[in-house]
């Protein structure tokens, strides 16, 4: 693939944040710690609104990714911010506002010739997402290459003959041409008894991609969930060689059983420095600690030093209970924290929540696998600590921020390998529906801000002051004629880059920012074309 075409200016401007993947790091923290621009002092509804909108063409369940400095032939150097729709689209805008229009749109349907969106009526009925299902995981983005990677479903139907596809695209991040190779039908069988026989075949109608494209030492992996919990299904992370989108490896959680989907609210796995991918699976046959493949209902750690195999895991001591009462422990991400608040002991740790609201704090270098009757070999366990979580937390400055459905939003301290019992701060609003997904932004240690959208009044960005959660600095619905979102989308993450907010409706783009100009606020302005821009 050819090199990304970026511009590198000799001015404050070239040092602009990037978010170029689900929670904006591979430990997926949520936070943007070089926001200089957005501070508890002036996100407020006197001096912060709603700037401006871009129509799109679907629902937006990806977090828009955001890049600076991109040079779009024949137009200019831009700050773009990238927006995946259920409608099969992937739009490239003017991050600014200064252009109006898409610098670039690509759609990866053709109803002409039978290749559409699929219709939810068309999977089991199952209503988790409407209207349609095109492109429902964030991509990620390659700086290097200037490739973004993402996964498109679509319904095609020739000679009378309807068939489900999943396509894995590479985009070139200037233009949206497709890079070479690009795309690749996504396919995979495993051994295994679960489906009555000796192989377990990856069925497309039967899944969507709903956790976040991931990029990691030059492998791109899509993981995998069914549609609810209908049609015969397993939990599956595939990985393709960037370069080549050549499969390179495949892992399955229940090969000789079924279920175990790979929800994650839309969380991307994360990922330790050593490499060791982290999932977290829902609902499905337990058989590991009998020594079988089985891994429904537990934590898995996978290492890529050889394809995807099993190194750890942990499942509840509870997992046949949470599995009878679809009480999924992987209906969260995954949360890696910095060495900084762990222990001697325990320096390495991960946290979650599931749908029983339990927080767990796991050592990621032992993870503790299955004990009956109690979870006592685990760093711990805050059972009741939430109502059920459907979305990844978020961490800053010795903080976990974490956000269940129709529940306050909570923060929660941890310091030397434990968290507190109890919050230290928590929102006077409950966020509505399933919860939120916390971003947080921040310039270092100061000035941190958390940032939710919630489902509250048809939709709402809220703002809280990081140190106190009880002081919402702004919301949405203060000014509605102004600042009103238009439309939510659960499962939503709001992406803080250079000193906006981007969010996405079910048919925009929202941009937040502040009202009045600063003295100072970087932006990369439109430059004429060359006379031959490169290819």
């Amino acid at each position: 693939m050819r090199p990304l075409l970026l511009t590198i200016l000799l001015s404050p401007a070239a040092a602009q944040v990037s978010v170029l993947t689900y929670h904006n790091d591979l430990a997926r923290t949520g936070q943007n710690l070089a926001e200089t621009t957005l501070t508890p002092a002036n996100v407020n509804m006197q001096q912060f609104g709603k700037l401006f909108s871009y129509p799109v063409d679907g629902y937006v369940y990806a977090q828009p990714l955001y890049m600076p400095g991109v040079v779009i032939p024949g137009q200019g150097i831009y700050n773009v911010v990238f927006v995946a729709t259920e409608h099969d689209s992937v739009y490239a805008f003017d991050a600014d506002g200064a252009v109006t229009t898409p610098l670039w749109h690509v759609s990866f349907i053709d109803p002409d010739s039978g290749v559409t969106t699929v219709p939810y009526q068309n999977v089991f009925g199952c209503n988790q997402i409407v209207p349609e299902i095109g492109i429902t995981g964030t991509p990620v983005i390659d700086p290097d290459s200037g490739t973004l990677y993402i996964v498109a479903m679509t319904m095609e139907v020739s000679g009378g003959t309807t068939t489900y596809a999943h396509r894995l695209h590479a985009l070139d991040v200037t233009t949206g041409a497709e890079q070479p190779g690009s795309p690749v039908l996504i396919q995979a069988s495993v051994p295994g008894t679960g489906d009555r026989g000796t192989t377990v075949t990856f069925i497309p109608r039967n899944y969507k991609s709903r956790p976040g494209v991931m990029l990691l030492n030059g492998v791109v992996y899509t993981s995998w969930s069914s549609h609810c919990d209908a049609g015969t299904y397993h939990g599956w992370l595939m990985g393709y060689d960037a370069n080549t989108l050549t499969q390179v490896s495949v892992y399955n959680n229940t090969p000789n059983g079924s279920q175990g989907s790979f929800w994650a609210a839309g969380a991307a796995p994360s990922v330790d420095d050593q490499g060791n991918i982290y999932l977290d699976a829902g609902n499905g046959t337990f058989d590991a600690d009998g020594g079988g493949p089985d891994l429904g209902e537990s934590f898995i750690k996978l290492s890529t030093s050889d394809g995807l195999s099993v190194v750890d895991y942990f499942t509840p001591f509870n997992q046949l209970n949470l599995n009878k009462r679809d009480l999924d422990t992987g209906s969260s991400g995954t949360l890696l924290l910095p060495d900084s608040v762990g222990s001697p002991d325990h320096p390495h740790l991960l946290t979650s929540a599931g749908k029983e609201g339990r927080i767990y704090l796991l050592d990621r270098d032992n993870l503790g696998q299955f004990q009956a009757n109690s979870d006592s070999q685990i760093v711990q366990s805050l059972p009741g600590a939430l109502t059920g979580m459907f979305s990844t937390p978020a961490y800053f400055n010795g903080a976990v921020y974490f956000s269940g459905g129709g529940d306050n939003l909570k923060a929660f301290p941890i310091a030397n390998g434990l968290f507190a019992t109890t919050p230290s701060s928590q929102s006077a609003a409950k966020m509505g529906g399933l919860g939120s997904v916390p971003s947080v932004s921040a310039s270092g240690a100061d000035n941190g801000i958390v940032w939710v959208l919630e489902s509250s009044g048809g939709g709402i960005l809220r703002a809280y002051d990081a140190a106190n959660l009880a002081t919402e600095l702004y919301n949405s619905g203060q000014n509605r004629a102004r600042d009103a979102l238009s439309s939510y989308v659960k499962f939503s993450t709001p992406t803080i880059a250079n000193g906006r907010v981007y969010a996405g409706t079910q048919n925009s783009l929202a941009v937040y920012g502040l009202l009045v100009p600063q003295a100072f606020l970087p932006v990369f302005l439109p430059q004429p074309p060359t006379q031959n821009p490169q290819p």
